[in-house]
């Protein structure tokens, strides 16, 4: 397999081009995924925090213990 490639590579004038590119582009991609599931992760527990103090608060004013 790895011969095949290499005859490709050698044979097709701007396969190295092509290569690099993709590999980029993978490498974006790859990065692009990352953050976008780093920042979802924050955003669910900044949502979560905001939730749980709000629920906190409404019970500690229906229970009559407001602080």
């Amino acid at each position: 397999m790895f011969d095949y490639i290499k005859k490709r590579v050698l044979n097709d004038s701007g396969a190295m081009d092509r290569i690099l590119v993709t590999l980029l582009l993978v490498i974006v991609g790859v990065v692009g995924v990352i953050g976008l599931s780093t920042w979802a992760q924050n955003q669910e527990d900044s949502m979560r925090n905001a939730a749980t103090s709000t629920v906190t608060s409404t019970t500690k004013d229906a229970s009559g213990n407001s602080n």
